[in-house]
């Protein structure tokens, strides 16, 4: 079912590194009969954000609406709406028409904040109903802001996988921004042990403080796989949340334990080419999987445990509207761990 938001936007311009985007004012247009409108309350920053700012990404409208992450509350229901009500608090999915099942290639062009859907950086936004996941109780609109790609992205590469994480296991986190975070939350809530990588002692050590029982400085130590090995006896990590992508994957491969998965999920030093030691996989028989955000029924999933569990994100720095140059700014320092949010309203 194609539920594409095609909704034109009368803009007010919200100027970004030199560009004037499209922001936050609400079409005139009357709501479709399964749409429901959203007052936004909170948005996030993913590094997708960041590599469409600086055109990395693909060929992007000029007049972009920024930002895929968002969580409001509906103030207006079509005629046919059925699943919500006014003032329920929803987050809309990254991938409008990827509800269920298995992924298909047509679904990337309904990721929000893309051609054919305006973000999230606005006041006032229609979805269908259907794409559409419930606001956990225990959470703020600002924190709810954080799950749709990065909380779900963890989500999948633990929990949605041919090989689903297991409480004995070793899981391998690198970095610690919003997609690591989440993991190390998830893994340690499931009661897996978790090995985290960083390049900051101090972010080291608020990972200890949130449950990481292995930090390793790959600055300090950049055999950080050897250093792995040592410290698990040998056995390595059952399952890898490889984040670095071209720089990281070798050493994911050779950090990765027999039986394990590595999955593909960020590029941050770039897109990798196949590694020269592809073959230890065979040899290991470990496999690579590939990671891009998840579907509705990922994120229902999550919110569920996050629910369970009572877990939250962690927040670094939250920025207004008018500071989004800022928000931008202070995220290419990389000083931050975890979420950076932008307040709406």
């Amino acid at each position: 079912m194609t539920v594409h938001n095609h909704a034109q936007n009368h803009h007010q311009g919200i100027v970004l590194n030199g560009n004037t985007f499209s922001s936050h004012r609400f079409p005139s247009e009357p709501l479709g009969p399964f749409e429901v409108k959203i007052a936004l309350q909170s948005a996030s920053l993913n590094a997708r954000d960041q590599m469409i700012r600086k055109g990395q990404y693909g060929e992007m409208p000029a007049d972009l609406v920024p930002l895929s992450d968002g969580a409001g509350e509906i103030i207006a229901l079509g005629e046919q709406v059925t699943k919500w009500s006014v003032g329920d608090r929803v987050m809309p999915t990254f991938f409008q028409d990827w509800l269920e099942g298995s992924f298909q290639p047509s679904a990337l062009s309904s990721a929000i904040s893309s051609a054919d859907q305006p973000g999230v950086l606005r006041e006032q936004a229609k979805f269908h109903q259907d794409t559409l996941v419930g606001v956990p109780d225990h959470m703020s609109f600002q924190e709810a802001a954080t799950l749709p790609c990065a909380g779900v992205t963890a989500w999948h590469a633990l929990f949605e996988q041919h090989r689903a994480l297991r409480p004995e296991d070793t899981v391998l986190i690198q970095g610690t921004g919003g997609v690591a975070i989440f993991a190390l939350q998830l893994a340690k809530a499931f009661g897996a042990r978790v090995v985290l990588i960083s390049s900051s002692d101090e972010k080291l050590e608020k990972a200890k403080e949130m449950g990481a029982d292995i930090t390793i400085n790959y600055k300090t130590t950049p055999d950080w796989d050897v250093e792995l090995r040592e410290l698990t006896d040998g056995h390595g990590a059952d399952v890898v949340l490889d984040l670095g992508g071209k720089e990281t994957l070798e050493r994911s491969i050779r950090a990765v334990a027999a039986h394990g998965l590595i999955t593909q999920v960020g590029v941050l030093t770039g897109w990798a080419h196949a590694p020269e030691n592809i073959s230890q996989l065979v040899l290991n028989n470990s496999s690579l999987s590939g990671v891009l955000v998840g579907s509705r029924a990922y994120f229902e999933n999550l919110c569920a445990f996050v629910s369970k569990h009572q877990i939250k994100p962690l927040i670094d720095k939250s920025f207004s509207m008018s500071q989004i140059d800022e928000a931008y700014a202070y995220m290419d320092q990389a000083q931050h761990m975890g979420k950076v949010t932008i307040d709406i309203a």
